[in-house]
């Protein structure tokens, strides 16, 4: 299940590089794309989640603490594409290095 998380966010980094990417070339990221990166992120959650379930004794608890501040940003960021508002870079700047932190954070813990 941990495993399958990380794939799962692998695919979603990969997803919100290509929007991040779009929006430094001040175009919008498809629809698509984006609901896809946020079903990414939130199912590696619930991933992480389940395996805290099968396991209270020994957890990524970095990890889940990253990924959740991250997904909060994400909600913001997504909040504010809706609104049809400017894309705040900085913020979706920090949600990737969160998200990415919370990642190598997972690989160190899987790797330990």
């Amino acid at each position: 299940m941990i495993s399958t998380s990380v794939v799962v966010f692998a695919v979603g980094a990969v997803l919100g590089l290509f929007m991040l990417v779009r929006w430094f070339m001040k175009k919008d990221a498809p629809r698509g794309i984006v609901y896809l990166h946020g079903l990414a992120g939130a199912a590696g959650i619930v991933l992480l989640l389940l395996f805290v379930n099968q396991h209270p004794d020994r957890f990524p608890l970095v990890s889940i603490i990253l990924f959740v501040v991250a997904a909060l940003g994400g909600f913001y960021l997504f909040f504010s594409d809706i609104r049809k508002k400017p894309h705040p870079l900085g913020i979706a700047l920090l949600h990737g290095l969160l998200a990415v932190s919370g990642f190598l954070a997972l690989l160190l813990f899987i790797l330990t």
